[in-house]
């Protein structure tokens, strides 16, 4: 069978490839697709049930396709193939670096080989990480900046705490 099938109980039906047909797909193309059904596709299936099936889902095919395919190209002896694998994750990593986090400690691995478009592959990606956390970082100190800046507002901080608050948050975004 070609495709997986959950039925709503409006009596509707969500149809998803089969596990079994992933296997033909390119190495990181599995990712891809977990990671569109989760963002766009899942919320509109509406029956909870449904919703619940198709996560269950879609972590069996990380854990039994996407990455395990991924980490044997990542750890075989094929450069071609390997820097084939790392370009296409380079993509994906500019785009959604948190479709990729589960590979990272095997990127690490890579940093070894000899090869310099291996490593040149593997350090954009690691920089992309990087940003990411940053990123991510810098939006945590804005909502606490947010935060203090309207607490100063309304005089519950004083202008020293507003001062140091923001300080830090300056200090970060440099």
């Amino acid at each position: 069978m070609d495709i997986r099938l959950f039925f709503k109980k409006s009596g509707g039906a969500v149809q998803l490839i089969d596990i079994e047909k992933m296997q033909e797909w390119p190495v990181e193309l599995p990712l891809i697709f977990i990671e569109y059904i989760r963002n766009t596709k899942l919320k509109t299936y509406e029956d909870t049930k449904v919703q619940k099936e198709v996560e269950k889902y879609l972590d069996e095919i990380l854990e039994n396709v996407a990455i395990p395919r991924l980490i044997s190209v990542l750890e075989g002896e094929n450069s071609e193939e390997i820097i084939l694998a790392l370009t296409r994750i380079e993509e994906i990593s500019k785009k959604n670096i948190q479709m990729i986090r589960p590979i990272q400690p095997y990127l690490k691995k890579l940093q070894t080989i000899k090869d310099k478009q291996i490593i040149k592959l593997v350090r954009e990606i690691d920089t992309n990480f990087q940003k990411a956390d940053r990123r991510k970082e810098l939006a945590k100190k804005r909502k606490i900046m947010r935060e203090k800046e309207k607490l100063f507002i309304d005089g519950k901080i004083s202008g020293e705490d507003y001062a140091k608050a923001r300080k830090e948050y300056l200090t970060l975004k440099e």
